[in-house]
């Protein structure tokens, strides 16, 4: 990606807030920033931030990535996503979201619960978020999809939209047993694996996320690792019940990013 300075990246976001009709006012109350400050980003002499940017980049309907490509030329680009989006209309190709790996969800769940399913404090709220950041680190480590499932803001934090629909399945099917308990004088739902993950699905980059997040997130209860994916860029950022953009990520702060980026990205 060729890097992008900070009046080229200015002078982009005038472009596409002219071309949405937006006037300056406007876009500040969009990202929440004071009018002036998108005055002093258009002509260069202010920094962007990445939550700022994140923000941006959701406004205008572009990936924060080619936002900062200065190597794309966006009238160029416009145009090859207005013929996508008009070519995919009737459709049901989801434009720039991978296909959801049922499958590979399946085998994630019960590997989670496996390796950590006995522990008292994992309930669903907890393995939500395990199944959460599995997705997400991943995605920023190798900007694939791991199983590509959608997540959606909620209160208690990021929530697999596929879930409920899929352990249901699995309980039918007898993968899984689903139990409702007391848990510190709260109702605890919890999931126990009835057989094995297969792990032929599972590639050893996989398992190795999968194993980190398990290791680092799985002894905390429902209200702190809720409270954890709280400050994630990726939910931090997405407006009360609209789903988490995986993009997202390559805006994480330093506590939460789980890739070494270079000095001059």
């Amino acid at each position: 990606m060729a890097t992008i300075t900070r009046k080229k990246l200015g002078e982009r976001i005038k472009e596409l807030r002219e071309d949405f009709g937006y006037s300056q006012e406007e876009l500040a109350q969009k990202i929440k920033v004071p009018r002036p400050a998108i005055s002093q980003i258009e002509a260069g002499v202010r920094d962007v931030s990445s939550i700022e940017l994140a923000n941006i980049a959701k406004v205008f309907d572009i990936a924060t990535d080619t936002l900062l490509d200065q190597g794309v030329e966006l009238k160029k680009y416009k145009e090859e996503q207005s013929e996508l989006k008009k070519s995919a209309k009737g459709s049901d190709v989801r434009i720039s979201i991978p296909q959801f790996n049922k499958d590979k969800f399946k085998n994630i769940v019960l590997y989670i619960l496996e390796k950590c399913g006995a522990k008292p404090n994992v309930g669903e709220t907890v393995l939500y978020k395990l199944l959460y950041f599995s997705d997400f680190n991943f995605f920023e480590v190798y900007e694939e999809q791991l199983t590509g499932a959608t997540y959606r803001k909620i209160p208690h934090g990021p929530a697999p939209q596929e879930f409920i629909k899929i352990a249901e399945e699995m309980v039918e099917k007898g993968e899984l047993k689903k139990d409702t308990i007391d848990y510190f004088g709260k109702r605890q739902k919890r999931y126990l694996p009835l057989t094995k993950a297969d792990l032929t699905k599972l590639q050893a980059s996989e398992k190795e996320v999968l194993d980190k997040v398990i290791d680092q997130l799985s002894d905390l209860n429902a209200t702190q690792i809720s409270d954890y994916s709280h400050d994630d860029t990726p939910w931090k950022v997405t407006p009360d019940g609209d789903v988490i953009n995986y993009d997202l990520v390559f805006y994480r702060t330093p506590a939460y990013s789980v890739r070494t980026y270079s000095d001059e990205l």
